[in-house]
């Protein structure tokens, strides 16, 4: 793995605050005690209806084809590849004319005269095409009239429905950007100002933050209110979703960007530096834009928009295909541990999740049922007298993480492959993890895995040295920052491989 290019990350990335409760100001703590809403992908949803265009036509199309035309001339294939070809131009020409915009989906008049006359356009380059190819006698016009206003109803039908959909997500706040703003300045206020200034915006301002105590920093920064300094940020993204962090600070001000970076980058968000009052202008490729204001990337959220749907697609097909297939090993490992020791099958242990969420992990009971360590103060070490000898065996084949794939499947809070899952309270020599190694918080921005990359290199079991954690964590934002579903494949594939190392499982 490249771990130069990790450690070089990690070392201007610099320590993450240790997990702590904070006391939050009484404002941040009212937005974050807010009902918020699962956000929903505008690239996810704009995909989605160009499916759902492509599946309604061609529908319609080859079901008029059949209904009509089959019965009096037969059936010819050519038919099913003209309905297609239409169809797939009809996506290409709603492309072209940018009604796969969720804005334009809240619309009605703008998104219907588009639609109507792509839709037109492609029923006039079939009627040319068709007249330049001598094949208009061929060609139903009944079929192909019927086609064109069926198909036009079904897709207005559609969007009258999309319509609703959309603004009922907006109204429920699914599809906004949860944005707070570093700066509670003169130029902090400017850029909310420019962002609350722009029509139908994605964007919802929810505060500003800053270190500064003096006359600079403001209370509140055009209407949003000041939440609190910088090294509240954290805390205050863990009580609620955040989408984006902006940063109203000029690019000279390097030093104290990189001192709260320091904090801010073992989040799940998108960071970016905004540009909208810099003198020094890079040429237009170089921005991202917000609505109309510039801005630089700083860090990016891992595994979004489709790739979040790929990996979820991943590790419920293939998750519940494991599962099935585990699940008479799962038995007898059950059976097993009832008849060695007494107490329950399962044990249940508290442990991070997704930016840092306490979940409820699930493993087979491999301690003594007295002797069970839930908080996982004491760790397990060789020849450990509180387990079982079933426990034992289930340990180093990792059959006791089996029940996981329950987490995976149907809870949702564990993936197949990411960085495995800690317990809340696990230590090396009486330090957290988090406050053994840098960047230990960075390894939660994806879901955690029943395996990883980490594992599959050797770095399994006891954690007993500062190495042995150092490691896990490099080789977890290595996998973060490479993630694709064939190296989750590839992963899931060499564990078996791993697994058959067993001089550090105990």
């Amino acid at each position: 793995m490249n771990a130069a290019a990790t450690a070089a990350m990690t070392a201007i990335a610099g320590r993450p605050p240790t997990e702590r409760r904070l006391r939050l100001l009484p404002a941040a703590v009212a937005v974050a005690n807010q009902k918020v809403h699962r956000a929903y992908s505008p690239i996810v949803i704009a995909g989605a209806v160009r499916l759902a265009d492509f599946v309604l036509v061609s529908v319609v199309g080859i079901a008029l084809y059949f209904g009509y035309v089959v019965p009096r001339s037969g059936f010819y294939w050519e038919y099913v590849a003209a309905i297609l070809g239409m169809t797939a131009a009809a996506v290409v020409c709603f492309q072209a004319a940018d009604i796969y915009e969720v804005q334009v989906f809240r619309g009605q008049l703008r998104q219907m005269t588009r639609m109507i006359s792509s839709w037109s356009f492609v029923f006039l380059l079939l009627i040319g095409a068709s007249f330049l190819a001598k094949l208009g006698s061929e060609v139903s016009r009944l079929w192909l009239s019927a086609f064109f206003f069926v198909g036009l109803a079904a897709l207005v039908a559609e969007r009258i429905f999309l319509r609703a959909m959309v603004r009922s997500w907006a109204r429920d706040g699914r599809l906004d950007r949860r944005t707070i703003v570093v700066g509670s300045d003169k130029t902090g206020e400017q850029l909310v100002e420019a962002l609350n200034a722009q029509d139908d915006s994605d964007i919802h301002v929810l505060g500003v933050f800053d270190d500064r105590n003096d006359d600079r920093a403001l209370d509140a920064c055009a209407g949003s209110p000041k939440l609190g300094k910088v090294d509240d940020i954290v805390e205050f993204a863990r009580r609620t979703r955040v989408d984006l962090v902006l940063f109203a600070l000029p690019i000279s001000a390097e030093t104290r960007i990189l001192e709260m970076l320091k904090k801010l980058w073992v989040l799940p968000v998108d960071i970016r530096l905004s540009a909208h009052t810099n003198k020094l202008r890079f040429r237009p490729r170089s921005y991202s834009y917000v609505g109309k204001v510039p801005t630089l990337h700083v860090f990016e959220a891992p595994i979004t928009d489709w790739d979040l749907v790929m990996k979820w697609l991943f590790d419920r097909v293939v998750g519940g295909l494991i599962l099935l297939a585990a699940l008479p090993v799962m038995g007898l490992v059950a059976l097993a541990v009832r008849l060695d020791s007494p107490g329950p099958v399962l044990f249940r242990q508290k442990r991070f999740g997704f930016n840092n969420e306490r979940i409820d992990v699930y493993k087979f009971r491999s301690l003594y049922h007295h002797q069970a360590d839930p908080t996982a103060a004491k760790i397990v070490t060789k020849n450990d007298s509180r387990v079982t000898r079933v426990g034992r065996f289930i340990r180093k084949t990792s059959l006791d993480e089996l029940p996981q794939l329950v987490n995976v499947v149907l809870k949702g809070n564990l993936s197949l492959v990411g960085p495995r899952p800690h317990a809340v309270q696990s230590k090396l020599q009486n330090r957290l993890f988090d406050e053994a190694v840098d960047g230990y918080f960075a390894r939660h921005r994806v879901k955690p895995g029943i395996t990883g990359w980490a594992q599959i290199n050797g770095w399994r079991g006891e954690v007993d040295s500062e190495e042995k954690i150092q490691k896990r964590v490099e080789f977890d934002l290595y996998y973060i920052e490479n993630w694709s579903v064939l190296f989750d494949l590839y992963i899931l594939l060499k564990t078996p491989l791993a697994l058959m190392k067993t001089e550090h499982a105990y």
